[in-house]
């Protein structure tokens, strides 16, 4: 194979990877409360790498039965709640959301495992126009809330947190 022959193979094999690269996936963190928990959080930036508005609509992985994007609300009373956002996260073209403790995040409900300190787990994120991103995530349970860019939006030892709907009584992530 001569090497203008190895030059364009190699192009070709990596074409369809910068397609895909839209959507990137940075700072990721995923932790629990406890080692016994059955729910846990996953906190990250999200930048929108393309010239289109796009959502993030779904998240999968084997870590948990179910992945949700979840949110917090302040009812009139002040109470904090944590709610799913069925409809996703906007995010618009060249910008970065924060999916971060006490805002945005991505709620792990039915861990499969504990998650360990320093482990890794894989997440994929679907968007409504982007191709699919699976990214492998650090499982920190010791990182700060204000640590790494994400910011500390609340302290959930001292909100009063209700789940909208049914009994969530596995919501014991301090996400």
């Amino acid at each position: 194979m001569t090497f203008k022959t190895t030059l364009l193979a190699t192009a070709f094999a990596v074409l369809p990877a910068l397609a895909s690269a839209h959507m990137v996936i940075e700072d990721a963190y995923a932790r629990a409360a406890s080692p016994v928990a059955r729910s846990g959080g996953t906190f990250l930036t999200l930048f929108n790498h393309s010239d289109q508005d796009d959502v993030l609509i779904g998240v999968t992985s084997t870590a948990a039965e179910r992945l949700e994007l979840h949110t917090h609300i302040q009812e009139d009373s002040g109470i904090m709640r944590m709610v799913e956002v069925e409809e996703g996260f906007p995010v618009a073209a060249g910008e970065r959301i924060h999916l971060v403790r006490g805002g945005m995040h991505v709620m792990m409900l039915g861990l499969t495992e504990p998650l360990v300190q320093g482990e890794e787990i894989e997440i994929t994120f679907t968007f409504e126009h982007a191709d699919p991103v699976t990214q492998t995530i650090i499982i920190d349970n010791e990182r700060q809330p204000d640590a790494g860019g994400h910011g500390d939006h609340g302290d959930h030892d001292e909100m009063e947190m209700e789940m909208e709907g049914g009994d969530h009584s596995d919501h014991d992530a301090d996400s």
